[in-house]
């Protein structure tokens, strides 16, 4: 990728608090026109990565480029290009649909059609309605539309399904897939992993202020982790055995009768996923109690009272 395929490149982005460190050494690009998600744990370090490339929030070290430009440093005409959506509401309860989009609407150079926007996002219905008067899950709604008005070349997209109801989701999802066939780079944020799969092209997994994965959806935490898994259950109890052929596994355990709860499972997203954010916290784990043990030593050592 040459850099100028890179929409957002970040390098060794730090940010403390004191001695906390709520991102520590996070590097990673986005391609243009590609759907990134930026997948953790609450506390990862997910919205501080984001508030930072939005140029919300000023990083302690590292480099950062959105866009071509360093967002500490970002004017008017650099926002004009970004669609936000942030986790909480920034609406006035006293407008009516309509009105809110068509007072952002005269923001931005090129805006979408308020009309079109407003179908895009289900709202048809509430167009003359009191946001204060929506739902929970409608007022979500105007929050994308909020973040889709200015027709962004980058929309960050943070945890933007909340309250959505199955049926808004999917209609979400297909948004999403539009913008994107028309050239709209997406930064996403989700809790909800069969979303970030069906959405993403590529994903970054964030625990503890480090990136500890990053790869295609379909490929990220490596062929072991996607090595499909037979389960079934005989006079022993439960058993299960992960292999590449499945299909032989079954077959042989057919010789011998049909076994109970034969199931075969392809690991998702999520399970992936779940593996590597526990597998890193028994990592960080073991290395704390280690560091303790020898804290511990060293100062009892220094404490012990020499022999006379």
């Amino acid at each position: 990728m040459t850099d100028s395929d890179a929409v957002v490149s970040v390098r060794d982005l730090r940010k403390t608090y004191g001695s906390f460190a709520a991102l520590d050494g996070v590097s990673f690009d986005i391609r243009r026109g590609e759907t990134f998600a930026l997948l953790g744990p609450n506390g990862a370090g997910k919205s501080t990565t984001i508030e930072i490339l939005e140029g919300y929030r000023d990083r302690t070290s590292g480099e950062a480029s959105v866009l071509g430009v360093d967002p500490q440093r970002g004017g008017v005409a650099w926002k004009a290009r970004l669609g936000i959506v942030l986790q909480d509401t920034g609406e006035q309860g006293n407008m009516t649909v309509r009105e809110q989009l068509s007072e952002f609407a005269r923001y931005y150079p090129n805006p979408r059609s308020v009309d079109e926007v407003i179908a895009a996002v289900g709202l048809e219905e509430k167009d003359r309605t009191l946001i204060r008067k929506l739902s929970g899950g409608q007022r979500r709604r105007v929050d994308v539309a909020l973040g889709i008005i200015g027709r962004p070349e980058l929309l960050f997209l943070d945890e933007p399904t909340t309250g959505f109801d199955p049926e808004a989701r999917r209609s979400f999802w297909d948004l999403v897939r539009k913008l994107k066939s028309e050239g709209t780079t997406i930064l996403l944020t989700t809790h909800y992993l069969d979303e970030a799969a069906q959405l993403s092209d590529r994903a970054g997994i964030i625990a503890g202020g480090t990136l500890i994965e990053i790869g295609k959806i379909d490929e990220i935490g490596g062929a072991d982790a996607r090595t499909p898994i037979v389960r079934w259950t005989d006079a022993t109890g439960s058993q299960e055995r992960r292999t590449d052929e499945p299909g032989r596994v079954v077959a042989e355990l057919m010789k011998s009768g049909e076994p109970k709860n034969l199931e075969i499972v392809r690991p998702s997203l999520e399970d992936v996923y779940l593996k590597l954010v526990e597998a890193y916290e028994v990592s960080t784990s073991s290395t704390r109690e280690t560091s303790s043990t020898r804290e511990t030593s060293s100062t009892q050592a220094q404490n012990k009272e020499p022999v006379r």
